[in-house]
């Protein structure tokens, strides 16, 4: 209601006058930019492309206040960064506008060509017991479990429709090898479809390479196929994350990487990291590991709330809080080992930091936005359903048939990738839109993870202050931007990664 006096009615607006924006002695104008406050003494602002600045606490008011006076000897080198980096303006349409539209175009031109990652589960079947599996495998003698040929097929089909020139088809299981005949039948067909569409695929087959051969071998290498294994750091930790029955898993998987190096080369193995409970304890430990079996990279992640990982909690369930902390650790080993001469970059902070430092985009699914799920990559399970990504296809197997967009031999490609679910889901695919994620100056360097939401906290857009994706990316991106600002060297070693040099 408006209050029966005017005088009453000014005093109570929000807004001044328009002559008050419009004035002439007007130093800059704004451009679209949040904040974060590190630290009692620093805080960070961030532009729409995810350019950055580390400021003294208090200069965000007085920027935004116009105070900012480049006639004053302490502002000119404050002002001539906030006019470089696109956070104010001397004119009310920056000269330079074409050049950040053109940034922003790039920032989001992996959405250029849709889809690109196609995961088959070929096999469901393992013959690992590990406690945290989160795809809730089967044991290894129940062949009903393998991908049929006539949904192996099918997959390739819908791969093929893509309109992305260069896609990648990746093999999962439980234990991929198990059907190594299906992986050969696969790869063969859509060597020769590739052909016809004029299509580049990259091959990759996800595996805990127990039951590796030299025929195996010989095809990887063939066919340019590129490993994903599974390391969680020294035998100790691995052999209890990644039980095998009668034998070390992790005697098995070093020798199964130092055989496939050998044949494929260094750069075509690579290795991922699982933290459990027992993990967390142990950070220095998993990075000496992967240094020692000479990786150059490794990539720390938590466990997923999905599968098997959500029966065992006394292994796998910790605070993200607890995660955090052995993740600042390890990667202060990491760090550590860099300045000592040994390069070795950590995945998910090289990630952030390609957002961060360059006009680029990033493959990974869970830092995108709009998310990663259906616009980057979709999963064809060994039942022939097909879900929006890894995570929602491991939903299923715990009876949550929620994001399955489809049946393969039965479902069209229109059907499937712009049917009502994926409608649905595009409505909170995209952080800059999200309650608590539109106002957040991390948002450039965030993602969208509707699918972790619903898992955790029942409800697709998810609530920021008790979500643990938010909690963990937040002050994992707090983290590097202070340290790059109290160390240089440690800011030269991060570009390194981006660049992988050294």
């Amino acid at each position: 209601m408006i209050p029966a006096s005017s005088s009453a009615y000014s005093q109570s607006r929000k807004f001044k006058e328009i002559s008050y924006y419009t004035a002439s002695s007007q130093r800059y104008y704004l451009l679209p930019f949040k904040f974060h406050r590190l630290s009692l003494e620093k805080e960070v602002i961030v532009n729409e492309i995810g350019d950055f600045l580390v400021i003294p606490t208090g200069t965000t008011s007085r920027i935004v206040a116009g105070e900012i006076n480049p006639d004053n000897i302490a502002d000119q080198e404050l002002f001539a960064d906030l006019i470089a980096n696109f956070f104010i303006s001397s004119t009310p349409l920056p000269e330079l506008i074409e050049v950040l539209a053109t940034r922003y175009r790039t920032k989001k031109s992996f959405l250029d060509y849709f889809t690109s990652l196609h995961i088959f589960v070929i096999s469901l079947r393992c013959e690992h017991t590990c406690h945290y599996c989160q795809v809730s495998r089967v044991t290894s003698d129940k062949n009903k479990y393998d991908m049929k040929r006539v949904h192996i097929d099918a997959g390739i089909d819908i791969m093929m429709k893509s309109p992305n020139p260069h896609v990648t088809m990746e093999f999962q299981g439980g234990e991929a090898l198990l059907a190594f005949e299906n992986i050969v039948y696969a790869i063969e067909r859509t060597k020769v479809e590739a052909e016809k569409h004029n299509k580049k695929v990259t091959y990759v087959i996800c595996t805990n390479l127990a039951l590796l051969t030299d025929e195996m071998i010989h095809f990887f290498s063939e066919n340019s196929v590129l490993i994903s294994t599974s390391l969680d750091g020294p035998a100790f930790i691995h052999n209890k994350n990644r039980h095998k029955p009668h034998a070390s898993s992790h005697q098995l998987v070093i020798e199964g990487i130092r055989k496939c190096r050998a044949t494929l080369g260094e750069e075509r193995v690579s290795a991922l990291v699982t933290t459990t409970a027992l993990s967390l304890e142990h950070p220095e430990e998993i990075v000496d590991e992967y240094v020692r079996q000479g990786f150059r990279n490794i990539f720390l992640r938590p466990i997923s709330p999905y599968g098997f990982a959500t029966k065992s909690t006394d292994k796998n369930k910790y605070e993200t809080g607890r995660f955090l902390e052995f993740y600042k650790k390890a990667l202060n080993r990491i760090i550590q080992y860099n300045l000592d001469g040994y390069f070795i970059r950590e995945d998910y902070a090289g990630i952030i930091l390609k957002k961060m430092l360059t006009p680029f985009p990033v493959g990974y699914v869970d830092l995108q936005s709009p998310a990663g799920l259906v616009n980057n990559v979709i999963v064809f399970n060994y039942d022939g359903d097909i879900y929006a990504s890894d995570e929602a296809r491991m939903l299923a197997e715990m009876n949550d048939q929620t994001f399955k967009l489809g049946t393969l031999g039965e479902s069209t490609y229109e059907e499937v990738f712009y049917g009502n679910k994926v409608s649905a889901l595009s409505e909170v695919m995209i952080n800059e839109s999200l309650p608590g994620c539109s106002e957040c100056a991390f948002q450039s360097y965030c993602g969208a993870d509707p699918i972790f939401n619903h898992a955790t906290q029942g409800d697709l857009a998810g609530h920021r202050p008790t979500s643990a994706f938010c909690q963990r990316n937040m002050e994992i991106i707090r983290y590097l931007i202070s340290i790059m600002d109290e160390d240089k060297k440690t800011e030269k070693i991060f570009r390194s990664w981006i660049t992988g040099k050294s």
